[in-house]
C-alpha cells in the first residue's frame, strides 16, 4: 500500500501514536480524532472502512450536512466539535456532537448548559486555553482558567479536560507541558492537544486526544 491509501495513512498515524506512548511509558489509550473539516463524505468513508470511528469538525453547519448520512450507515461513529462555537449554535452542537473541545468563555458555558438541559444530552466538554496568549486565537487566558472552570462546573457541564493549540512555528513541547500541568492542577484527566505536525510530541507529554487532519486526509485543496 502507498501513502495515497487511507488505510495505510491511518495505520501509520496509529503506529506513531503507539510508539510515542511506549516512549513515555504510558499504558492508557490515546483517542485519535480524524479532523474531517472541509473534506467531503467521499474522503471520509475510506477511513471509516479502515476502522476509524472518531472524527472532528470545525463548523456546526458543515457537520450537519455530512454526519447524519454517515451515522445512518455507521451508527457507532463519535463526533467532536474542535472549532470555535458561537453561543447561538449551542443547541445545534449539543444535538449533533458527542464532545465539544472549545468551551472558552462564560457566555458559551451558559448557552451550553441551557441547551444540554433542554435536550437532556450532555456531550463531554474540554475547556480551551489560549496557551500562547495569542490575541487572534480562541481560548481563555491561563489566568482566567480557574474562574471559567468554576463556572462550567457550577453549570453542571461535563468538563473532562483541557484543549489548546500552541503557537505556530515554535517548539510545542513547553506548551503541551504547561497544559498538562494545568490539567493536573485542576483535577482533569483529559488533554486534547497535538495535530498532524506534533501529535507524537503531544502524546509523550500526556495527550489523551490528538486532532489529526492532513496526515490522514492529505493536504486540503
Amino acid at each position: 500500500m502507498t501513502t495515497d491509501d487511507p488505510a495505510a495513512r491511518l495505520a501509520g498515524v496509529r503506529a506513531q501514536i503507539d510508539a510515542a506512548r511506549k516512549l513515555a511509558g504510558r499504558q492508557d489509550a490515546v483517542t485519535l480524532i480524524a479532523v474531517s473539516k472541509t473534506h467531503p463524505i467521499e474522503a471520509i468513508t475510506p477511513l471509516i472502512a479502515a476502522g476509524q470511528r472518531v472524527f472532528g469538525e470545525n463548523r456546526v453547519q458543515e457537520a450537519q450536512a455530512k454526519w447524519p448520512t454517515l451515522r445512518e450507515a455507521q451508527p457507532d461513529l463519535h463526533l467532536a466539535l474542535i472549532g470555535q462555537l458561537q453561543s447561538n449554535k449551542a443547541a445545534d452542537a449539543v444535538a449533533l456532537f458527542d464532545a465539544i473541545h472549545a468551551v472558552d468563555r462564560p457566555s458559551l458555558v451558559a448557552a451550553l448548559a441551557k441547551a444540554m438541559d433542554a435536550a437532556d444530552r450532555r456531550p463531554d466538554c474540554f475547556v480551551q486555553v489560549n496557551i500562547g496568549d495569542e490575541p487572534q486565537k480562541g481560548g481563555c487566558a491561563v489566568a482566567e482558567l480557574p474562574m471559567l472552570l468554576a463556572e462550567a462546573r457550577h453549570a453542571d457541564l461535563p468538563v473532562v479536560g483541557l484543549m489548546a493549540v500552541p503557537p505556530l512555528d515554535v517548539e510545542p513541547a513547553p506548551y503541551f507541558a504547561l497544559l498538562a500541568k494545568l490539567a493536573r492542577d485542576h483535577g482533569l484527566a483529559g488533554l486534547s492537544m497535538g495535530m498532524s505536525s506534533d501529535f507524537a510530541t503531544a502524546v509523550t507529554l500526556g495527550a489523551t486526544h490528538v486532532r489529526v487532519g492532513s496526515a490522514l486526509f492529505g493536504d486540503r485543496t
